[in-house]
């Protein structure tokens, strides 16, 4: 689905990435993770086109996301969900939903039912402002607007953050529903191990932008979590 080959990025003169290899197999549920500050986010920020890469390749398929700009990738079949949400405050949920549209086919440009199925919140909510919204209510909308450009490849970036329990819950079940029903493909960074573990079928780890470790979820042992987890 998707392969990242030989990626380097750099901020200024610090190297962020190194020569970073990783696969991303179609159908599954891939977990990011390892500790603050060790590439994760800038990864996903690298596949979506909004920090530049120096040298190597993303590919979806056959395709180099490289050669399009930020705002062609989610006409690949790419969803994204940023850290912090990134919502619009000041549009209604309906607004926020209807900003992917124009990715979607010319005949087919209105805001899926399934979003409210899956978050019949956002359905009672359609005219309030996102900057209304709770923390946990806002990132459905995040995700739900995700949605919104039919993707094929979902990535989301710390979706639990600063979410409160049941909603946390909630999330969980509707990622691997996405993934196990719809067939959505999954890249999800995520901090905390029991809900990485709920949703994930694979496992990778970064360290000092570095892949150091992958697997499957079940072989992310306590010498692993110890190494490159705990902080």
């Amino acid at each position: 689905m998707l392969e990242i080959q030989s990626l380097n990025q750099f901020y200024g003169e610090s190297h962020t990435l190194w020569d970073l290899d990783m696969t991303i197999p179609e159908g599954k549920c891939t977990v990011l993770m390892g500790r603050n500050g060790v590439g994760k986010t800038t990864l996903l920020q690298c596949i979506m086109g909004l920090v530049k890469v120096k040298s190597g390749d993303i590919k979806m398929g056959s395709q180099s996301l490289l050669k399009l700009d930020a705002e062609e990738r989610p006409r690949q079949g790419i969803g994204y969900v940023p850290q912090g949400r990134q919502i619009f405050p000041m549009l209604t949920v309906q607004e926020n939903l209807e900003v992917g549209l124009p990715i979607r086919e010319k005949g087919d440009r209105k805001i899926p039912e399934f979003i409210f199925d899956l978050f019949p919140v956002l359905k009672e909510m359609l005219h309030r402002r996102g900057g209304d919204l709770s923390g946990g209510q806002q990132q459905q909308l995040a995700i739900g607007r995700a949605l919104v450009v039919n993707p094929q490849l979902l990535i989301l970036d710390e979706p639990t953050e600063g979410i409160q329990p049941n909603i946390v819950q909630e999330i969980g079940d509707i990622i691997r529903m996405l993934n196990e029903k719809m067939g959505l493909t999954v890249l999800l960074v995520e901090q905390k191990l029991p809900f990485a573990r709920k949703v994930g079928d694979r496992f990778c780890i970064l360290d000092r932008g570095r892949q150091v470790a992958e697997g499957e979820i079940d072989e992310l042992n306590e010498q692993l979590i110890k190494e490159y987890l705990t902080v």
